[in-house]
């Protein structure tokens, strides 16, 4: 009896070691989806002809994908995300995704409230998390729980802003448009094209080399730790910030019923007593909290954390981008620099002001709230948010006079060099 208790704490222990053994041999490489095309990607044996196979009977088995780049552009609402979007979607070997995370937000939280809006929006992060994990694998079909109402044989219409993705408008997802369209118009693409196939949108995703998502919906880079230390990834986090007077001018502007009371201060000079201060507060602290953490350079964003201030690119637009794409490792394509050349000059063209469009005249626009916020309002958000205008380096403004004047620039020269 006494050797038969003692073989059982052993067989334990061994099987306690072999479960441990294979944890760790699945998790040390980073991996993706089958099928490959090409089997030299595949890192499981010399076997190819089993290997593929495996692939066949078991279309999701993973296979090495080292050198794909997954890229996240961490921004909030108003900061010109929609802009730095488009550096990536005209890229030909991009895989382009405009705010997926819309459909986790719509399904798990409906009608957002303002006195638990903190609450709520962690509420979505792990469901966010996990959706973006599957949409860098390239696993397109994990978005049919979130869409409503719920895809037939994978096919859908009602994925929010898929005119703002080329590559959902474009062969082979769609045929409406030849490779010689160039650039195709969000509504033109929702137009022509027929209904979202998500199998072929799975494999336009699968036949690309990177993969870029743009979210307004993930409030710090702390809230990504567990997806930049995910193995199984190799994601880089591109995070646009704005200076918060800009973002709250464009806000006001923008969501004209939202930010009513805003709008009420701003034309009578009298701050209403129920005004919703967590609009602002909500964005400087967000801010705050992830740049905190990004300019600290903890161990795990080494190489995964850039930081990039929207008058920055504003202002040199194409040299931004050159210095964005050789942090991620990617070649600047002719067709992102006429795109940036083409959407950067300004137009007076009715399509150029649509709130969430890409054509202006980025230098002019960058500090054009000056010209719209009543210095009252100026005044109390450099109080509220004191901390990150410092530390991102944007200047405060004394008197109505000083806002005014154009010719003196708020932005300080100031250079975020990334963690590498």
């Amino acid at each position: 009896m006494q050797c038969s208790w003692k073989a059982v704490i052993l067989l334990a222990l061994v099987s306690i070691a072999i479960q441990y053994t294979a944890i760790r041999t699945f998790t040390a490489k980073p991996f993706h989806m089958c099928p490959v095309p090409n089997p030299l990607n595949c890192g499981l044996g010399q076997d190819v002809e089993s290997f593929d196979r495996m692939c066949d009977e078991y279309p999701y088995f993973n296979y090495n994908s080292s050198r794909k780049t997954h890229i996240l552009i961490l921004a909030t609402t108003r900061s010109g995300s929609s802009f730095v979007g488009q550096l990536f979607n005209q890229h030909s070997d991009v895989f382009y995704l405009f705010e997926p995370l819309y459909h986790v937000q719509t399904t798990l939280i409906p009608h957002l409230s303002p006195s638990r809006y903190a609450v709520e929006r962690r509420v979505m992060l792990g469901a966010s998390r996990d959706l973006l994990r599957s949409l860098y694998n390239c696993d397109l079909y994990f978005l049919e729980s979130y869409i409503k109402p719920q895809p037939a044989n994978h096919t859908t219409d009602k994925l929010f802003r898929r005119g703002a993705s080329k590559a959902l408008c474009s062969m082979p997802v769609c045929d409406a448009f030849s490779p010689s369209d160039g650039n195709i118009e969000e509504g033109d693409c929702v137009r022509k094209c027929a209904s979202l196939n998500l199998t072929l949108a799975t494999e336009s995703c699968r036949e690309r080399r990177h993969v870029a998502i743009k979210t307004v919906r993930i409030p710090e880079v702390n809230d990504l730790k567990a997806l930049i230390e995910d193995p199984r990834l190799n994601l880089k986090v591109i995070q646009l910030v704005r200076d918060p007077r800009g973002i709250l001018s464009s806000r006001i502007e923008t969501f004209r019923d939202t930010y009513r009371l805003w709008r009420i201060w701003r034309a009578t000079g009298r701050k209403p007593y129920n005004l919703d201060l967590t609009q602002l507060t909500t964005v400087c602290d967000d801010f705050l909290n992830s740049v905190s953490t990004g300019l600290s350079r903890p161990p795990w964003l080494r190489g995964r954390y850039m930081l990039v201030r929207y008058e920055d690119l504003a202002r040199n637009p194409l040299q931004k981008t050159k210095e964005v794409y050789e942090f991620l490792g990617l070649s600047l394509e002719k067709s992102v620099v006429d795109w940036i050349h083409n959407n950067t000059r300004g137009n007076n063209d009715v399509s150029a002001k649509h709130k969430y469009g890409t054509l202006r005249d980025s230098a002019a626009n960058a500090e054009s709230w000056r010209l719209k916020l009543s210095h009252d309002i100026v005044d109390y958000t450099q109080t509220v948010c004191q901390h990150i205008l410092d530390e991102l380096g944007y200047k405060a403004v004394n008197s109505p006079e000083e806002l005014k004047n154009m010719s003196l620039s708020l932005v300080e020269d100031k250079t975020f060099i990334p963690f590498l």
